[in-house]
C-alpha cells in the first residue's frame, strides 16, 4: 500500500521541529481527518535556507510534510512555489488515492509559510498574490460522496 520512500520518510522524518523568529509560518489543517501541518521558513535573499515542520497526522502525512521539506530547502521562493500535491507524491513514488489529500496540505502549508513571509516584509510573492488555503474540511466531506 505504501512505497519504500513513503515508509522512510514516515519513520526517518526529515527536518521536524521549529524555526523561532521563523520568516514565515504555515499553518493548515483537516479537523475532519484530524491532519494538522505547520511549516516554518528562514529566508535569506530570496532563498529557503531552512525550513522545518511540526505535522499532527496520519504516517502520509508525516511523509509529505518530511518530502516536501526537502523539495524546497535551498531553493528560490519561486522554485518554491511550483511545489504541488502532484511533485510530493511523485517524490514518494505515489501514494493511495484516499491520502492524496496529505500531499495537498503539504502544498498549503508551504504556501502559507511564503504568504506569511511576504506579508510579514510587505512585499508581494508573484502567484501568492491572493492566496488562500483551500477548506481541507470541504475538501474532504467531497471525498467521500
Amino acid at each position: 500500500m505504501y512505497s519504500k520512500k513513503v515508509m522512510d520518510h514516515f519513520q526517518n522524518p526529515r527536518n521536524v521541529g521549529e524555526i523561532e523568529n521563523a520568516d514565515g509560518v504555515g499553518e493548515v489543517g483537516n479537523a475532519k481527518c484530524g491532519d494538522i501541518m505547520k511549516m516554518f521558513i528562514k529566508v535569506e535573499n530570496d532563498i529557503i535556507v531552512d525550513v522545518k515542520f511540526k505535522t499532527f497526522g496520519c504516517g502520509s502525512a508525516i511523509a509529505t510534510s518530511s518530502i516536501a521539506t526537502e523539495m524546497v530547502m535551498g531553493k528560490t521562493i519561486q522554485e518554491a512555489l511550483k511545489l504541488t500535491n502532484k511533485s510530493v507524491a511523485e517524490a514518494l513514488d505515489g501514494l493511495p488515492p484516499v491520502k492524496m489529500h496529505c500531499s495537498l496540505l503539504a502544498e498549503d502549508a508551504l504556501k502559507a509559510a511564503l504568504y506569511d513571509y511576504a506579508k510579514k516584509n510587505d512585499i508581494v510573492i508573484e502567484g501568492l498574490e491572493d492566496f488562500e488555503p483551500r477548506d481541507h474540511d470541504h475538501e474532504e466531506e467531497h471525498d467521500h460522496e
